[in-house]
């Protein structure tokens, strides 16, 4: 079954009861047991329920995985995979991710024992020298938020193997359209679904997939015991968002390369950062190990004040959180979604005051180029 095709038909499909082509949504709390310890599967939803299975079953298919999971939010999900890991053990983490993982990491985990270190995923032998006796996971994104920076995935999952680390792989940028890290070793693939897979800013969720039955068989104990469920409701409006993921990467993905050629040849903008762009450091790597580039481009404008200007003035990028979305958004990352890092460390990782962070949509790609044109003229 080719990608587009697996999209519609991909986990599971309709209701063999009714034969609706729609997936029912099972807004039910608890189910009836013939006996005790007797019943069709189903006990209690936090535990399992027929909707939630249904979108839990189509992201496995998609990242040809062996089982997903779906959750309240994608820090739900990246908060239980995280839980895998005991005090006292150590994660090796890319540098610029999103700022709620360095948040949740530095700030929550760190004090419940669990310790990180941020280095450069896109350079390998930071990672390798980043590696303690406790180390027991590698957590990274590519491309990453909001810099961009491309990392082989098949390289990092062979340094992991050696040293017996998972690989745990933030696809949400990507998405399994454009990208399967477990395809290229990864051992855990997370997603804020909020974002791409839903599509449409109607919906906040996360989803894992694994690997193999032991992972899963950890991750569901995690996931019943801790209790960050997706909401039927929630589970069927992704469903039904991921029905359309590939006709709106497909547009995503075209726009945003005619805007970041154009935004390349202005002279008033300093850095333009796209992994479809030939000059990007990991163009040859994301060319590799992906199918494409990606619908999100950041670049500087050379101030704060600049920055903020630019965002006052647009009219068809919506000044927001998140991405991923139909419609663009605009957002400069050190006030907005990077907000929680440090402003010393963010000027380390070139995340300035100046640097905009645009989530292209399907809007007509001329709208789109004068609207940004006459913002930054302005």
């Amino acid at each position: 079954m080719r990608l587009d095709t697996k999209l519609i038909h991909g986990g599971v499909f309709g209701d063999e009861h009714t034969g609706a082509v729609s997936v029912p949504i099972y807004q039910v709390s608890t189910y009836k047991q013939e006996a005790i310890g007797k019943h069709k599967g189903y006990e209690y939803s936090r535990t399992g329920n027929p909707t939630r299975e249904a979108l839990e079953s189509l992201i496995a298919d998609l990242e040809n995985g062996k089982r997903g999971f779906a959750f309240a939010s994608g820090m739900a999900a990246i908060s239980t995979v995280v839980s895998l890991f005991d005090q006292g053990d150590h994660l090796v983490i890319g540098d610029d991710v999103y700022g709620g993982t360095y948040r949740v990491m530095s700030n929550v985990f760190n004090r419940m024992g669990i310790e990180s270190t941020f280095v450069d995923t896109s350079r390998p032998e930071n990672v390798v020298e980043a590696i303690r006796p406790n180390t027991r996971a590698v957590l990274m994104e590519t491309p990453s938020n909001p810099l961009l920076k491309v990392t082989d995935i098949e390289a990092m999952a062979a340094i992991c193997r050696e040293k017996e680390l998972l690989l745990i792989v933030d696809n949400t940028f990507m998405t399994p359209y454009w990208q399967n890290p477990l395809d290229l070793g990864a051992d855990i693939v997370v997603h804020s679904a909020t974002k791409y897979l839903g599509g449409h800013s109607d919906v906040v969720a996360g989803l894992v997939v694994v690997k193999d039955e032991e992972l899963g068989e950890k991750i569901h104990f995690l996931q019943n015991s801790i209790g960050g469920v997706l909401p039927p409701h929630d589970s069927w409006l992704l469903i039904r968002g991921m029905k359309t993921l590939g006709l709106r990467m497909r547009q995503h993905e075209a726009n945003t390369r005619e805007l970041a050629e154009w935004l390349q040849k202005r002279s008033d903008i300093t850095q333009v950062y796209y992994p479809g762009l030939s000059d990007h450091p990991g163009h040859d790597v994301a060319t590799k190990q992906a199918r494409g580039f990606g619908g999100m481009i950041s670049f500087d404008v050379g101030s704060g004040e600049r920055a903020e200007q630019v965002l006052q003035k647009t009219r068809y990028f919506t000044l927001a959180e998140s991405l991923g979305a139909v419609e663009s958004l605009i957002s400069v990352p050190a006030r907005m979604t990077h907000a929680s890092i440090p402003p010393q460390r963010r000027q380390e990782l070139g995340i300035t005051d100046g640097l905009i962070r645009i989530s292209v949509g399907v809007e007509d790609i001329e709208d789109l180029l004068q609207d940004l044109d006459q913002a930054l003229r302005a």
